[in-house]
């Protein structure tokens, strides 16, 4: 084995230390996974016995396993004979199936486990021994010693090298003249300027002595400089190196965490290896959504024909109109364009699937077109699996390929701090620069006033701005004015103003556009010469806010596209995060934009984010990101991705710098607003205190903040506190396919606290003026069922989906009562219990009325919730049985309630998660054969899961 690699050649697959001990030129062989540390070895190597085997057939060492007899064998001429025997053939016969049949190759086989580096199974007992052995060591090198290279030999610091460099078949003829491809370097960026020193070709072996080519370059021009741009554009695919694929697939949590960090992921995060860490968290990610996708395959479908005609060309025409059930709330997401496979249940062969793009998206079926080969009779029967819409993570993963060395905007320090002074607010209100402020309720706001002066003013090429905004203090009104200011005192500036949905985007279009708004004070607005709202050719105009239409484009077709001959006419254009690739794919040119915004930020993960930011910022681009830390970040779907911390915002990463420190970096780099417009000072004080510093101040609309107050729905003793606590000791249940909880006594509490609500002719309510919040997907079906008949339209739903809404009155479900399951709530946070984030975003989307229905001595079992329960009994909201607990002391943020249920809830749980087990569809290892499976952090999406799909484009 060759001596210890040399880090610098690891990371930029070149060494100029002259004086280096450590060892650069290594050669590997990718057939068996090794390296070498000479030639002489690496020739010996080529003509084993191990290596000649290996080419023959890379799987004759793997178990075998047959699908007939339900039997492994392990290796490929044990499993030759079997094939062949008269058992074999007898058990085929007797199924009805080919005796000819592909041996599976199964990870997953009883007593042993897989070693993905060295693929092949070993003894659980053996594998601490396995682990340490020279062959696995060696495997392990060579896999950190293939991710550096691949990431060395990508394109980097504004230096591309282009062109199709695939010989395909060479003809004999040919091949004794020689053949040739052409390609380019060029530099990315506009200022860019290199000079070429040498190069040589890097085979598959790791070593160029070993190339049967030779690079000639045309001409004796050395110097790179900035090219044309090309006249087309290509989104590359991204498959899943399958070594990681299989890493996914074995072992615990903790394990797999393990290996990705030894492996794949850098030591560190900086802008030379801020690509490869983000390229393997989003295939993680990719992993468990399509893993989670397939839960929603039907396997017993009907596929009714229906003529029509088509919504775009107005043709005659057919779809196939399949049932999705779940669809109206995402579960699962399908959007036009989509694909998804159909196949005959009773087809002969299983391995021929039909395709169907999803053409016409109902509120629970959906519209496919299939070739013309497809047929189906309203007897037939299907088959259904849903694919994964992989353009979002292509995107993501073609932006994190394109050279982006910023510090400046992916790791902000002091040195990037502005030097100038930032102009104040003054004391008198006074304003130190000329602003025609649009929103005339910002000026009597300081924190958002500051916040559009230091935007307004930062010179360019500044450091990430960040609009720090709580729940209802107007961070998105802050956002759009200092566009609107921008525009006004920088007649050449361009905006491209992003946010994660269509919904977010939506918004901040709608605030932008030509209107006249008395409620709020804004006047004048963008045209349609000034405004561009950018749609996915996915999106139907039924989605579309009517006022919006008029600032979209649609091409000959019908769909919504991009009007390339006049898209840099814009001075704003609005899109979602990951669809604003839709301008650099039309070659927009890089600087185009002078400022990028983000809205709601917090709700996107970072490669998300960067979409935007990698793919059109250049030096002098500023960014602005707006958002709210402190509430919940974006959905990931992936326990490993996100214990890698994918689900970690790039807001939320920039605020722990001490750049971003509230007070120090105040109006220079972070501006928190603190007027909190939306709730009524007794809902707002708790989780002021908790999340905030206690620094908001209830600022709201005093008509519908105290809307409540004196109302017969609060307790008799405290008028003025619009904030209940039913306490109730109902029974958490589980339907017997689904390890999602339910609570049928909260259900009727509910729905008894609405027909009330709703009859109050005082408050004059509708059903829009109330949301009911759950933390279980059961819970919420439930909730939604005995809603129906009495208040249909009332918005039932989890936290993620309340995010960014607010509603006069908030009824929150806790839904636990099992005291017995206590310990594996608090294990795996689900649903309220010991999740701040999703806590604070429940307890602050009430305006006037917040009512809370929950088991108190659950609840309580959490520190964060026996503050809450505390403040609402002292203060006199508590209706029902009282606490057990004396509300007057302080409470022990160490926790350690739950040590008494724990110790006396030890066989019960044994016991759970051993149906649980049975039931889940993210299977419970367990490795160590002690029979209660290793309780990963896997096990807690497959109870239930983070909540409808995303909105994808």
């Amino acid at each position: 084995m060759p001596k210890q690699l040399c880090q610098t050649f690891l990371a930029e697959g070149t060494c100029s230390n002259r004086n280096c001990e450590f060892e650069h030129n290594v050669l590997s062989c990718e057939v068996c996974g090794i390296l070498l540390p000479s030639e002489k070895s690496y020739r010996e190597h080529m003509r084993s016995r191990k290596h000649l085997r290996r080419t023959d057939n890379s799987t004759s060492d793997r178990i075998h396993y047959c699908t007939v007899c339900a039997r492994y064998f392990y290796d490929s001429n044990s499993w030759q004979s079997h094939v062949k025997s008269k058992k074999h053939l007898t058990k085929a016969s007797q199924r009805g199936v080919s005796h000819e049949v592909e041996p599976e190759y199964p990870i997953d086989v009883p007593g042993k486990r897989f070693c993905i580096l060295c693929e092949r199974h070993v003894k659980k007992s053996s594998w601490k021994r396995h682990d340490k052995s020279s062959e696995h060591e060696s495997r392990e090198k060579f896999v950190v010693f293939k991710s550096a290279m691949d990431e060395a030999q990508g394109d980097k610091n504004g230096a591309t090298v282009s062109g199709e460099f695939d010989f395909k078949v060479v003809e004999p003829s040919d091949a004794l003249e020689g053949v040739s491809v052409t390609g380019k370097i060029e530099a990315s960026e506009p200022l860019a300027r290199f000079t070429l020193v040498g190069c040589q070709l890097a085979p598959s072996g790791g070593h160029a002595a070993h190339s049967p080519f030779k690079v000639t370059l045309v001409g004796t021009n050395r110097t790179i400089a900035h090219g044309l741009p090309l006249s087309f554009t290509k989104l590359k695919t991204t498959t899943i190196p399958q070594h990681l694929a299989e890493l996914l697939e074995t072992g615990t949590t903790k394990e797999i965490i393990d290996n990705l960090r030894t492996l794949y992921l850098p030591a560190f995060v900086n802008c030379q290896t801020y690509s490869q860490h983000f390229k393997y968290l989003l295939w993680v990610e990719e992993v468990q959504m399509e893993r989670d996708l397939e839960r929603y395959d039907i396997h017993d479908a009907k596929l009714m024909r229906h003529a029509s005609r088509d919504v775009v060309s107005d043709r005659p025409t057919s779809y196939y109109y399949l049932k999705v059930p779940g669809l109206a709330e995402k579960r699962p997401s399908v959007l036009r364009g989509d694909r998804i496979h159909a196949q005959h249940c009773d087809a002969t062969d299983k391995g021929r699937w039909f395709e169907g793009i999803v053409h016409i998206v109902c509120k629970e079926e959906v519209g496919l077109r299939f070739t013309h080969s497809f047929s189906a009779n309203p007897s037939d029967r299907f088959q259904v699996r849903f694919k994964l819409n992989k353009v979002p993570l292509m995107r993501q993963h073609h932006v994190l390929d394109d050279a982006f060395p910023q510090d400046r905007v992916l790791f902000p320090t002091q040195n990037h701090m502005p030097t100038t002074p930032i102009p104040r607010v003054h004391e008198n209100g006074t304003l130190p620069m000329d602003l025609r402020l649009r929103n005339i309720s910002v000026r009597a706001n300081e924190p958002q006033l500051q916040a559009v002066l230091s935007i307004v003013s930062s010179a360019p090429g500044s450091l990430p701005f960040v609009i720090f905004g709580p729940p209802g203090t107007g961070k998105t009104v802050t956002m759009v004015e200092a566009i609107f200011q921008i525009l006004h005192t920088n007649p050449s500036a361009r905006i491209l103003a992003c946010a994660p949905s269509n919904s977010a985007a939506d918004i901040i279009a709608s605030r932008l556009r030509a209107s006249n708004n008395s409620t709020t004070g804004t006047a004048g607005g963008l045209t349609k010469e000034e405004l561009f709202r950018a749609y996915a050719p996915s999106r139907s105009k039924s989605e579309v806010p009517s006022e919006l239409l008029g600032f979209t484009y649609c091409n000959p077709s019908g769909h919504f596209s991009v009007p390339v001959e006049r898209i840099s006419s814009f001075r704003v254009i609005v899109t979602t995060c990951v669809s604003a690739s839709i301008v650099s794919v039309i070659n927009m040119k890089r600087g185009h934009f002078s400022h990028i915004f983000i809205d709601e930020a917090g709700q996107a993960t970072e490669p998300e984010v960067m979409v935007s930011i990698r793919g059109m910022a250049d030096k002098k681009t500023n960014v602005v990101l707006s958002g709210d830390p402190k509430q919940l970040g974006p959905v990931i779907r992936s326990t490993v991705a996100s214990q890698l911390e994918l689900g970690k915002s790039f807001i939320e990463r920039l605020m722990e710098s001490e750049v971003y420190d509230e007070e120090s970096g105040y109006g220079r780099s972070v501006v928190k607003l603190v007027k909190n417009f939306r709730s009524h000072p007794a809902i707002l004080k708790f989780p002021n205190e908790q999340f905030y510093r206690g620094d908001l101040q209830a600022c709201g609309n005093s008509k519908i903040i105290n809307h409540f107050l004196a109302s017969r729905h609060l307790v008799d003793r405290c008028k003025k506190f619009p904030i209940v606590f039913h306490s109730i000791s109902g029974k958490d249940n589980r339907e017997a396919s689904s390890p999602s909880f339910f609570n049928i006594d909260e259900v009727t509490m509910v729905k008894g606290l609405v027909e009330k609500l709703r009859a109050d002719k005082r408050l004059k309510l509708n059903d829009d003026d109330i949301g009911v919040i759950a933390p279980y997907h059961a819970q919420v079906l439930k909730l939604r069922a005995a809603l129906k008949t009495v208040a249909d339209s009332v918005k039932v739903g989890s936290v993620e989906e309340f995010q960014g809404q607010e509603r006069r009155v908030i009824i929150i479900s806790t839904v636990r009562s099992s005291r017995e399951f206590v310990e594996y709530d608090l294990r795996h946070t689900l649903g309220f219990v010991a999740n701040p984030r999703r806590f604070n975003v429940a307890v602050t989307r009430a305006q006037a009325f917040l009512c809370i229905v929950g088991d108190p001595s659950v609840l309580s079992l959490d520190p964060l919730w026996r503050s809450f329960l505390n403040y609402i009994h002292v203060n006199g909201g508590w209706s029902g049985p009282g606490p057990t607990w004396d509300t007057s002391e302080p409470v022990d943020e160490a926790g350690g309630y739950d040590a008494a249920v724990r110790s006396n809830a030890v066989d019960d749980m044994n016991e759970f998660t051993r149906r649980m087990e049975s039931m889940t569809l993210s299977e419970v290892r367990d490795e160590d054969g002690d029979g209660d499976g290793d309780e990963t952090d896997e096990f807690d999406d497959a109870v239930d899961s983070p909540g409808p799909w995303v909105e994808v484009e």
